[in-house]
């Protein structure tokens, strides 16, 4: 990530904790979205899923051990294997018809929100700004897409 901070060379404290707040202001805002929309998952749950995820990768971020790098991947690995654990709870089936599933977007944000702390903790300010707002649209709008092409009851899927 270029525009980042290496966050090690500064004088640490001040610049991590801005981080954590960008982490845990860009998931409340994705959870808001959540909220608003009636989903189990809100605002609590994505602004800690953010900060979580920024506190773990700012563990190897500050320390840069030698082997800082295969540790920072290894603690990516960790959450997004973690986070996609806690989006599988999201994720249920729907026995009133086949083949109906939901929740499918809920996980998947909480999954994006996961990768907004990640890089938070990175010290990539735009990328954060930008991407919050590119999920922000994406939840925004896909339901509207989705209602206006939907299809009706008999039509083949194909």
């Amino acid at each position: 990530m270029g525009s980042g901070l290496d966050l090690a060379s500064h004088a640490g404290e001040p610049v991590l904790l801005f981080c954590l707040l960008l982490a845990a202001l860009a998931g409340a805002a994705i959870g808001w979205n959540r909220f608003r929309n009636g989903k189990p998952a809100g605002v609590g749950t994505h602004a800690l899923v953010a900060l979580g995820a920024a506190l773990f990768v700012a563990i190897p971020v500050q320390t840069s051990l030698p082997q800082g790098g295969d540790s920072l991947s290894r603690v990516i690995q960790g959450v997004a294997t973690g986070v996609g654990f806690l989006g599988a709870g999201e994720i249920f089936r729907d026995p009133g018809g086949p083949g109906r599933v939901h929740g499918l977007t809920s996980a998947a944000a909480l999954w994006v929100t996961a990768a907004l702390g990640i890089v938070a903790a990175c010290g990539s300010w735009v990328i954060i700004a930008a991407t919050t707002t590119f999920v922000m649209l994406i939840l925004v709008l896909s339901p509207r897409l989705e209602r206006r092409f939907a299809l009706r009851d008999g039509e083949d899927r194909r």
